[in-house]
């Protein structure tokens, strides 16, 4: 099926912008160039450019007109992240305290908190068998000056969270989910974090807002503690246009 007119025009100017032929503070063509050039209706083309503001690639300033974005990826630096002295400096999740010190105003939406039954993926990496053991599964979706940035989604085994906040509660306080757990004697010390890459789903598509042929980052992040068990596994679904990974570590002998 051919795409409607508005939306093949967005795709080429997109195309533009992916390619570097218009750049952050570029300003686009009006609507009256656009449709001259389309040869389609004004209305058409004002549509073609909603569609690329609702992707976060452009912006209007009342009386001067339509600008391609400053694309700010979103680091995450995973040596740093959960480290124990910046969550007890600054009080903050990892995501947050990241967030913040990239200048940008994060916020989370936790959006649904139950008890579960793991899957034998995630049932592998706690270590727990799934035919006798539960987990608790928390969903939040992360923003960065309100645009969404990932979703992430934590099983922890019922037997560790019970009867803390972890297990019901949207609200961690101070030091977030990772000072909770250290404080049933699981510290994080040592994390794995399986990378890959792969097309959204239609669900994670619309959350996320992410525009068409942009794949998302999947990063599979298991947590444990310093007696080397883990004890909470978490995957991030992340667009990756908007985030970046930086890892640094030691090489061993």
């Amino acid at each position: 099926m051919t795409a409607p007119p508005s939306r093949q025009i967005a795709r080429e100017l997109r195309g533009q912008i992916d390619r570097g032929e218009l750049v952050a503070g570029d300003k686009l063509p009006s609507e009256r160039v656009l449709a001259e050039r389309y040869g389609v209706a004004r209305n058409t083309a004002r549509e073609a450019i909603r569609l690329l503001a609702d992707q976060g690639l452009v912006t209007a300033e009342h009386g001067r007109g339509v600008f391609v974005r400053g694309k700010h990826r979103l680091l995450r630096f995973g040596a740093e992240r959960y480290a124990r002295t910046l969550r007890e400096s600054t009080g903050l999740s990892p995501f947050r305290a990241e967030v913040e010190r990239q200048g940008r105003v994060p916020s989370v939406n936790c959006v649904s908190i139950e008890r579960v039954t793991p899957s034998a993926e995630i049932a592998e990496r706690l270590l727990i068998d799934s035919d006798v053991e539960t987990v608790v599964r928390r969903e939040n979706w992360y923003f960065a000056d309100d645009e969404p940035m990932q979703v992430g989604v934590t099983y922890s085994p019922w037997s560790i969270v019970e009867g803390t906040p972890v297990a019901d509660s949207a609200k961690m306080g101070k030091g977030s989910l990772y000072a909770r757990f250290e404080e049933v004697g699981h510290a994080i010390t040592t994390i794995r974090e399986e990378v890959s890459a792969r097309m959204p789903t239609p669900e994670e598509a619309h959350g996320l807002k992410i525009p068409d042929g942009v794949p998302v980052l999947e990063v599979v992040h298991t947590g444990c503690d310093q007696d080397g068990v883990p004890f909470e596994v978490t995957v991030f679904v992340m667009r990756a246009d908007y985030n970046g990974l930086d890892y640094k570590m030691p090489v061993e002998d």
